[in-house]
């Protein structure tokens, strides 16, 4: 049997090395990728396409005011421009809806 600590260390050096060979392979890779046409169009759409695929199922899970919270949360980010001002504005509806309902 393999003791817990070597267990954890195995799976966080898999992790890292998984993670450098994504980013190696995309590193090398990218030069032979099509500059234009549906793949690339693809390829700029898909980190949107992965963050709404991520937070989605917390917002839903969140109700009701987590629903809320992600609409205002894209009205603020799209009015200004600010990623930070409106993650803090989405936050605290959450927060506020958790201690008072």
């Amino acid at each position: 049997m393999i003791p817990d600590h070597l267990t954890t260390a195995m799976a966080i050096g898999g992790a890292a090395a998984a993670t450098y060979g994504l980013r190696l392979g995309g590193l090398l890779l990218a030069d032979h990728l099509p500059q234009s046409g549906a793949f690339r169009r693809l390829m700029d759409a898909l980190p949107g396409c992965i963050l709404v695929a991520l937070v989605a199922p917390g917002i839903l899970a969140a109700g009701p005011w987590g629903i809320a919270a992600a609409g205002v949360t894209a009205i603020c980010a799209a009015r200004t421009g600010s990623t930070f001002l409106a993650m803090a504005v989405g936050m605290a509806i959450i927060a506020v809806q958790r201690q008072v309902f």
